[in-house]
């Protein structure tokens, strides 16, 4: 205590203690909530998953030349292929609470590679199902491919090196530009429908935040269901909107963002179909196309890597050991080989609005998250069960992800604790590359809206989508940026490199180096002692 002028004691002021594991989270990695709740907590996970599993279909289908029935195989497909590498990241990955779902980066190869077989002379004459098939082929084998470069960065040690040489300084653009580099996909999608999205935010915020602190006794339980309770709630009155006539004079457009029936799922939706491997026959194979899916496959690590850190920060972990993060990149190859095999239009990343739900809900159980990927098996296989949840507007959707996306990007805030913010070496490297995470990007986007095409215009398209994919992700570009910057500038100043924090992850470079790594990153079955690099 510090004694004032006048006598009068003043409380003496403390910076906060660094944290190597969150407090305040309810269940970390290793521990569960009961049963009931566990499985209610998983199915919420699935709800959330749901949104970018719809999305990316919804894209690319009527671009490579589908319907209604191609969409809603391909989201079976696309939750069927997501649950089994869920399974495979919780049990053999990382095994940190890390949902495996469709990745955006693989969006435009695949529109690419679609636009191609569609407007050859080979197409013109085909049906829309026959152009669907050959466009799906020609993806699946370029995803085919471009998965073992996810494989051999992760089996063979190359994700390890880069995580011994990754600062607390350089993972702060990382994971937060992770969070806040999907913005797209939050309010601008939710203002497609703004009276339901802006009321689905308003009830998603007012559940979660305010009313837990305002009902002492049972407001944990607002606070841990918010989303279940906020997409029913708004989904009815979405649903009396609709019947009552709110929407039978608008515009299309308007018309398929807020109407409960648009969405053309439940009647093109089979009752059960089993996805199997090379469903949509035999892929092609074309090496332009392979490059430009690689690079997309670089993109998804480096996202997904940033995904994993916030994961590990929201189930109460310890900073993810290097070989541990090499060997969780190995299995989200598989888990895009798997993509490519099954043919599910795009590959495999860490689900970003799943890592913000554990941050939201506070449960960080690796068990509920294992459910969660039960779910998708169940209602990949009973499509009519699955089409009716599929078919919750959009902007409702977007609304959790303004909250969802927010808590990823806080987690990257967090680690500005290991920092020191009084460096102006720290204050030019994080300013620095933050900025350029997001005008790169804008830069690359509005160029493409303007001209038609990107930057990078050469005669050779699979290099035109390889600058486009790679300079369109801010995490990729910020963490580009921040990393060549924390590892070379002040290169024989060990002092000033202190500032960056690596001091504080030293002893979880090594796996077994803290026994806490034992108990959140052992693999089962005791698979350690045969696989000890992993």
């Amino acid at each position: 205590m510090a004694v004032g002028g006048g006598g009068a004691k003043v409380d003496e002021l403390v910076p906060f203690p660094v944290k190597d594991q969150l407090p305040g989270i309810d269940f970390c990695v290793s521990s569960s909530p009961s049963w009931p709740e566990a499985i209610i907590l998983g199915f919420q996970h699935y709800i959330v998953v749901l949104g970018t599993t719809v999305i990316i279909p919804s894209i690319l289908v009527p671009v490579m030349g589908g319907g209604n029935v191609e969409k809603a195989e391909l989201i079976n497909t696309l939750l069927f292929v997501a649950g089994i590498s869920t399974l495979l990241q919780t049990l053999f990955g990382t095994r940190l609470p890390v949902v495996i779902g469709g990745s955006y980066a693989f969006i435009i190869p695949a529109i690419s590679i679609a636009l191609r077989r569609n407007t050859s002379s080979n197409t013109v004459f085909l049906r829309p199902h026959q152009r669907f098939e050959q466009s799906m082929r020609a993806i699946q084998g370029a995803l085919i491919i471009a998965s073992l470069f996810q494989v051999i960065l992760g089996f063979f040690g190359f994700c390890r090196i880069f995580g011994r040489f990754l600062s607390p300084l350089a993972a702060v653009p990382l994971v937060i530009l992770t969070g806040l580099g999907l913005y797209a996909h939050g309010f601008p999608q939710l203002a497609k429908c703004i009276e339901i999205g802006l009321p689905a935010l308003v009830v998603v915020v007012l559940l979660s935040q305010f009313l837990p602190h305002m009902i002492k006794s049972k407001g944990h339980i607002l606070q841990r269901f918010a989303v279940l309770f906020s997409v029913a709630v708004v989904w009815v009155f979405a649903e009396i909107l609709t019947v009552a006539g709110a929407y039978d004079n608008r515009s299309p457009n308007t018309q398929i963002s807020c109407r409960t029936d648009r969405s053309g799922l439940l009647s093109a939706a089979p009752w059960i179909r089993v996805p199997y491997p090379f469903q949509w026959g035999r892929p092609t194979f074309n090496a332009g196309d392979i490059f430009a899916m690689t690079a997309a496959c670089f993109v998804a690590v480096i996202e997904s890597i940033g995904t994993i850190i916030a994961v590990s920060r929201f189930g109460s972990a310890t900073p993810v050991p290097p070989s541990v993060l090499s060997r969780g990149i190995g299995w989200l190859g598989i888990g895009t080989l798997m993509a490519g095999a099954f043919g599910t239009g795009t590959g495999s990343t860490a689900s970003v609005e799943n890592a913000g739900l554990l941050g939201l809900t506070r449960v960080g159980s690796r068990r509920v998250v294992q459910i969660s990927a039960g779910f998708m098996l169940f209602f990949s296989v009973l499509g009519k069960f699955g089409a009716i949840l599929a078919s919750i507007p959009l902007p409702i959707v977007a609304a959790l992800y303004c909250v969802l996306f927010a808590y990823v990007a806080s987690a990257g805030l967090g680690l500005l604790q290991f920092c020191n913010l009084n460096s102006f070496r720290s204050k030019f490297i994080l300013g620095f590359s933050l900025f350029m995470g997001f005008s790169v990007p804008q830069y690359f986007n509005e160029y493409v809206l303007i001209s038609g095409h990107g930057p990078v215009h050469s005669g050779a398209i699979w290099f035109n989508d390889i600058m486009q994919v790679i300079f369109t992700s801010a995490a990729t570009v910020g963490i580009s940026v921040a990393y060549f910057l924390d590892c070379t500038h002040s290169l024989g100043d060990s002092a000033t490199r202190r500032d960056s924090g690596r001091h504080w992850w030293r002893k979880f470079r090594v796996f077994d180096q803290d026994i806490r790594s034992e108990e959140f990153y052992a693999l089962p079955y005791n698979l350690n002692r045969f696989f000890p690099s992993f």
